[in-house]
């Protein structure tokens, strides 16, 4: 498998793409932000529409408008915390462009620009250059600084906004940040799983590691490596059978994960109240 220059394009970008999901997945998940990424997977198509329909590189769509999106989403919430009115709002905005984007597309596109569109939707990860590889590492290596580096008050934020901003904490500054990270991981992220299907890798290992972590640190660890080994045994998967698209395979794994870690804790849960409940 390695042998090949495309698996290894593909699981290099892959790595530090899900590295990315998990640890902003991890805070999405905590946050209770899910709704905005799944706001934001549409506003990803919506952008690559816009870009293939005029002309333009599709990861300047991609980016620019998820980013911007997101940014604006929090900008209309409480404290920069995009909340269900303002998503929903956006959502049916960016929705109602991407019928206008898609009306020019079909009328304006050719062929190669139909596959480049059908590659956002659904991902592309087995197609990217070595160069392609290298910005993607590189975009998800800076979201996982920022990521880190604010992952102190932002924990303290996302957990406790009142207290946190009594006690100094940008909270509004932070929101905001965190959105646009959340936009650009969503943008690159794209590449990897579509449009249609990144939702699933920036949440499922995350509600996995929320279940099964005992602290915010030791998940938001665990989150990452879930993400990661969703991506390479995904990969893998498609490789090994190559009927199975790359982007489905790497969201069933997510998907088993956090399955199998919510049926565990289910059980926990269960064996604690028959406990309870026998006779001693």
């Amino acid at each position: 498998m390695f042998a090949h220059e495309f698996m290894r394009n593909a699981l290099f970008a892959g790595t530090f793409i899900g590295a990315a999901c998990g640890l902003v997945g991890y805070f999405v998940v905590l946050r209770a932000q899910v709704f905005a990424g799944d706001a934001l997977s549409h506003v990803a198509f919506a952008g690559a529409l816009a870009a293939v329909a005029f002309g333009v590189d599709v990861r300047v769509g991609l980016f620019a408008t998820t980013i911007l999106v997101a940014v604006g989403m929090g900008g209309l919430g409480e404290r920069a915390h995009a909340d269900d009115v303002a998503i929903g709002t956006v959502f049916a905005w960016i929705l109602g462009l991407g019928v206008l984007f898609l009306a020019i597309f079909t009328t304006r596109s050719s062929a190669g620009n139909g596959t480049a569109a059908v590659q956002v939707l659904f991902g592309s990860i087995f197609g990217l250059s070595g160069a392609d590889a290298s910005i993607a590492a590189a975009v998800s290596v800076a979201a996982i600084a920022a990521t880190l580096a604010a992952a102190r008050p932002l924990f303290f934020a996302s957990l406790d906004p009142d207290v946190a901003a009594a006690q100094g904490v940008p909270v509004r500054l932070l929101g905001l940040g965190f959105l646009a990270v959340l936009g650009a991981v969503a943008a690159e992220a794209t590449q990897a799983v579509g449009a249609l299907l990144l939702l699933g890798l920036v949440a499922a290992p995350a509600a996995a590691a929320h279940r099964l972590a005992r602290s915010p640190y030791g998940g938001l660890a665990l989150s990452t490596v879930l993400a990661v080994g969703s991506v390479w045994l995904g990969l893998t998967l498609s490789y090994v059978e190559a009927s199975v698209p790359p982007s489905t395979a790497v969201i069933s794994v997510a998907t088993l994960l956090f399955v199998l870690a919510a049926g565990g804790g289910a059980a926990a849960r269960l064996r604690r109240r028959l406990r309870r409940a026998t006779p001693r």
